[in-house]
């Protein structure tokens, strides 16, 4: 429950300070998750299972960047469906992808194990490294114009939501990036 609770908070937060941003925000539909592990070929992490049953993204073309420095949170389905994407444009390196083994370790090419949960509207995307390891669930940045992960930006979901919730309410930085609100009632991430 603790995803769900700090979710719970970030929403509080954003309806009160950055109304538009919190006004995107669908309410979740409950995924099929047999379904999806099925498809994914993995099993999907409590936090992550927590994550898709209270956050149900936004409406398609909308963008709420409620995710350091500049990322929508996907709903299940959205989520699906971006890893579908994946799948397709990396069909010549789907079943060898150019990653190290180990989770958290970078890769240049995407890896059937990283699930998309949030994007940028463009191609960039944060993503739940379920590759074996003692950083498995840990979530990393995939830059698609480079085509690459570095290091991971947070150990879990809980971790880099406990991290936008600390952000939000002591107006500390989460990772490189510290939280403004627009004029019109919009969250914006400042990248100092």
């Amino acid at each position: 429950m603790v995803v769900t609770e700090l979710w719970t908070k970030i929403v509080l937060w954003l309806s009160e300070h950055a109304p538009v941003t919190a006004a995107a925000l669908r309410s979740p539909v409950p995924p099929d998750l047999a379904e999806l592990e099925a498809e994914f070929a993995v099993e999907l992490p409590v936090e992550l299972c927590e994550l898709w049953a209270c956050c149900g993204g936004t409406d398609a073309d909308v963008l709420a960047d409620v995710l350091p420095p500049f990322y929508t949170p996907y709903s299940a389905a959205q989520a699906l469906q971006s890893w579908r994407d994946h799948r397709k444009n990396w069909t010549a390196q789907w079943d060898r992808p150019a990653c190290d083994y180990y989770a958290g370790s970078p890769g240049s090419s995407f890896h059937p194990s990283w699930i998309p949960i949030a994007g940028d509207g463009f191609a960039d995307e944060l993503v739940v490294d379920l590759r074996p390891g003692p950083l498995t669930g840990c979530v990393l940045e995939w830059e698609q114009e480079a085509a690459q992960v570095l290091r991971p930006e947070w150990r879990g979901v809980a971790a880099m939501l406990a991290d936008v919730l600390r952000s939000l309410t002591e107006g500390v930085p989460a990772g490189h990036s510290y939280p403004t609100v627009t004029e019109d009632g919009r969250l914006d991430w400042q990248i100092r």
